[in-house]
């Protein structure tokens, strides 16, 4: 996996925006707070998974999406805890993968058999390059171990694992102050809608040299 802590160590994108700041402005409604205020709640703790299974997802979501130490972290494997837990599935799956709950507990027993069989250790006990190998390998379709139970690695790591930690991490709203996303359009939409225009509660991208004027936007974006 990428090096992203340090890539996102050397300058942020939205340099001074915290969506959180629209809490009390005209640009959320009571539904939009009831909703972001939830996932602000998630504890990170499993409720779906065994604790095992969670230790492992958690090292799993964090070779995937690595975060900063410069900011509290987003709770990835809670946040997907929560999402089975709630039975909130996809409406389809991708021929050979089971059930959403079923192909996160296989493919998490698998990844931890696969490591034992490599490493000697389980999955949340081997070193990060270790971690990164076998999840390539996941990647790759390489991964044959029974515990896979049909289910094909490739597979799991591309319509399952990758899709649903990313989905988790970006459903979370310290991910939206990073991209500068100001969260649900709901009430105030969007007006300028050309090319590179910025409606006034959108934040503004730092371009090399004016760091500092968008520094200034995004501190009185509500």
């Amino acid at each position: 996996m990428l090096d992203r802590k340090a890539e996102r160590r050397a300058g942020e994108s939205y340099p001074g925006y915290d969506v959180l700041a629209k809490w009390r402005s005209p640009s959320w409604n009571d539904k939009t707070r009831e909703v972001v205020a939830a996932r602000l709640r998630v504890a990170d703790e499993p409720r779906f998974f065994t604790r095992e299974e969670f230790e492992i997802l958690a090292a799993v979501a964090d070779r995937v999406v690595p975060q900063p130490s410069s900011r509290s972290p987003i709770p990835v494997a809670a946040l997907l805890d929560r999402k089975l837990d709630d039975g909130v599935m996809d409406g389809y799956r991708t021929a050979g993968l089971p059930r959403d709950d079923e192909a996160w507990r296989t493919g998490l027993k698998a990844l931890d058999a696969e490591a034992r069989a490599r490493y000697v250790n389980r999955f949340t006990e081997i070193d990060d390059p270790e971690q990164d190998a076998l999840l390539r390998f996941c990647e790759a379709g390489e991964l044959k171990s029974p515990e896979w139970a049909g289910m094909p690695s490739r597979t799991f790591f591309k319509h399952r694992l990758l899709r649903d930690i990313v989905l988790a991490y970006y459903a979370h709203p310290i991910s939206w102050s990073e991209i500068g996303w100001g969260g649900p359009a709901s009430p105030r939409g969007y007006v300028r809608l050309d090319f590179n225009d910025r409606d006034p509660w959108e934040a503004a991208e730092a371009k090399p040299g004016r760091e500092a004027d968008a520094l200034r936007v995004n501190r009185n974006v509500r």
